[in-house]
């Protein structure tokens, strides 16, 4: 029992560290949230706070808005809307997400039955890279926001027929 408890602890530390350190050499802005609304009743305030970058101009942001969810082999997204809003007085934008968690999909039928756990999402939105200011995002309390940045790779040349 100590064993496990003490591997148990050194993963986790481990993971602690290693986080620290890729983190360690990225620079952030300064964070500012104070100025978003808090999250209404059932819902969570999440942001996403991206490092100080090269040419920002060149990358994107491409989020996701979901929840896992134990489904079949059928393609599978959730129904509900991200909706841009402006933060009265300080021209920024925020996020609201509209869901009750509720699933559209294929209705293919599946040799196995078998149900695995999903990543479900709304349609994924591409947004600009600033790292001066945060993505923020309200979202029902059991869904969660994913991204990934978006760089360019060299430009290519389209071909003429």
């Amino acid at each position: 029992m100590k064993f496990s408890k003490t591997v148990i602890t050194g993963l986790v530390m481990l993971m602690g560290v290693n986080a620290f350190a890729q983190k360690k050499g990225e620079k952030f802005e300064k964070l500012q949230i104070e100025m978003f609304p808090k999250a209404k009743e059932g819902y969570k305030q999440v942001y996403i706070q991206l490092p100080v970058a090269k040419n920002e101009n060149d990358l994107k942001v491409e989020f996701f808005v979901g929840t896992e969810k134990m489904l079949d082999c059928n393609k599978h997204f959730l129904i509900g809307d991200v909706k841009t809003q402006d933060l009265q007085g300080w021209g920024y934008n925020y996020y609201e997400v509209e869901s009750k968690g509720e699933t559209g999909g294929t209705l293919m039928a599946c040799i196995d039955p078998k149900l695995t756990k999903k990543f479900v999402t709304l349609q994924p939105e591409v947004v600009r890279y600033n790292s001066k200011l945060p993505l923020v995002f309200y979202v029902p309390k059991d869904m969660e926001v994913r991204y990934r940045v978006l760089r360019p790779d060299a430009m290519k040349k389209a071909v003429q027929n």
